[in-house]
């Protein structure tokens, strides 16, 4: 199917079919799991490995999405998802 319009590009993927949500896959599923677990009382060592892979994962996730999201919303999301994650580390 061309894709003509604005609309279509940002919110349709190849087939036509609108992509704004999509099953979760490994990356995001591993950040979500992560950072749940981040909220348990743990050890100082243990609170450090859960963060560094909570950030791995949600960079992972948004890298994907930037680069190979199926239309420009979700790369967008993506982007945004990215800027986050990086701003998120620099706080502290």
């Amino acid at each position: 199917m061309t894709q003509n319009t604005l609309f279509d590009r940002t919110f349709r993927d190849d087939e036509g079919n609108l992509a704004i949500a999509q099953k979760p896959n490994l990356p995001i599923l591993v950040w979500l799991a992560a950072t749940l677990l981040k909220q348990l009382p743990t050890n100082d060592n243990l609170q450090v490995v859960l963060a560094a892979i909570a950030f791995g994962a949600l960079f992972t996730w948004a890298w994907m999405e930037l680069f190979q999201g199926v239309n420009y919303f979700r790369r967008s999301l993506g982007l945004m998802a990215l800027l986050a994650a990086i701003a998120s580390q620099l706080q502290g």
